[in-house]
């Protein structure tokens, strides 16, 4: 009996070894497991966030093209600029023009055109200005011309300024007018632009002579000013 119970003694520690080894080998392969699955919740996570990311994304999509399919048609002869709106000339009815005249240059007057309107506006050439009862337009310094058409968003200004009389006194005909309209011309020479300004000018007028001309439309003052 004696040499039978140490027999079974070593069986059963034998047992038990084979079942710690057994549940080791288990609970590694679970370990593998918990990883494995913490690995798919990342990709699902991920693959959660890509299409959440896709929905905003397309939402936005949405979005902006209902506000481009939103905006209104300009009407009028002008040209799209190139986010698709169209622009209509500027003209006395959607502009505010401004006289000032100017300490330098001497003898000079600034024209500020703001556009009042909603829509992207262009101002084309050069202001047609006439002086009081003048018959005549003056003429642009052609080497004024700016490289591109002046196109104002709603707010902006462009700017245009006008020689009144020569500097050194060298000018005829010198006379003082105390009103001004200024006409604004089309893109062809066949559009018609009804709609003049007629700015304000100083109480004691403006002391004009032969010399008289103006620069072509400018997008900034102080390309205007430089003639």
């Amino acid at each position: 009996m004696s040499s039978i119970r140490p027999s079974r003694t070593r069986l059963l520690t034998a047992a038990a070894t084979v079942a710690v080894a057994a549940f080791s080998l288990t609970a590694c392969n679970d370990g593998e497991g918990v990883r494995n699955e913490g690995s798919s919740a990342g990709a699902s996570s991920t693959a959660s966030a890509s299409g959440s990311s896709s929905q905003e994304d397309a939402k936005t999509g949405a979005a902006g093209s209902k506000s481009t399919a939103d905006v209104p048609a300009a009407s009028g002869n002008g040209k799209s600029d190139t986010s698709g709106k169209k622009g209509v000339t500027c003209q006395g009815s959607n502009t505010k023009t401004v006289a000032a005249p100017l300490n330098r240059p001497v003898n000079h007057m600034l024209l500020t055109v703001t556009n009042t309107g909603n829509s992207i506006c262009y101002l084309y050439g050069y202001p047609a200005v006439r002086f009081g009862e003048a018959q005549s337009v003056p003429p642009v310094i052609e080497d004024s011309k700016p490289q591109a058409v002046v196109t104002l968003a709603p707010g902006e200004s462009g700017y245009s300024s006008v020689n009144l009389s020569a500097a050194d006194g060298s000018g005829t005909n010198g006379h003082t007018e105390k009103s001004l309209a200024v006409y604004f011309q089309g893109r062809t020479a066949d559009e018609d632009v009804p709609s003049a300004a007629h700015p304000s000018l100083p109480a004691k007028g403006a002391y004009i002579d032969d010399s008289l001309k103006v620069t072509y439309w400018q997008q900034s003052m102080d390309d205007a000013i430089s003639w």
